[in-house]
């Protein structure tokens, strides 16, 4: 698997959204920013490292890429694949 991945792509894989469709309405809406800079471009790549901050309709949550997803599992796979820094508290186990 490669080192980066669309984004849209993964926030569904990470099931920050519930479908492609809704990420990709997301990011082109400009709810989404990179590392800081807001993009609007759903095929916009994204890698371990990256910080992603998402404006959802009741709260902002901030993640940290930790690896590309291979397939949208449950809640516990997806949780793998990033560091949630929205409160300062950590997927961790």
């Amino acid at each position: 698997m490669a080192e980066t991945q669309r984004v849209d792509k993964w926030l569904w894989f990470a099931r920050v959204v519930k479908t492609r469709t809704l990420a990709a309405r997301l990011i082109s809406s400009g709810h989404v920013r990179i590392n800081a800079r807001r993009i609007d471009a759903p095929a916009k790549p994204v890698a371990p490292g990256d910080v992603l901050t998402i404006a959802l309709e009741q709260q902002v949550r901030v993640l940290k890429v930790l690896h590309p997803g291979t397939r949208r599992g449950g809640y516990p796979e997806a949780r793998l694949l990033f560091e949630d820094l929205t409160g300062g508290t950590a997927a961790q186990d």
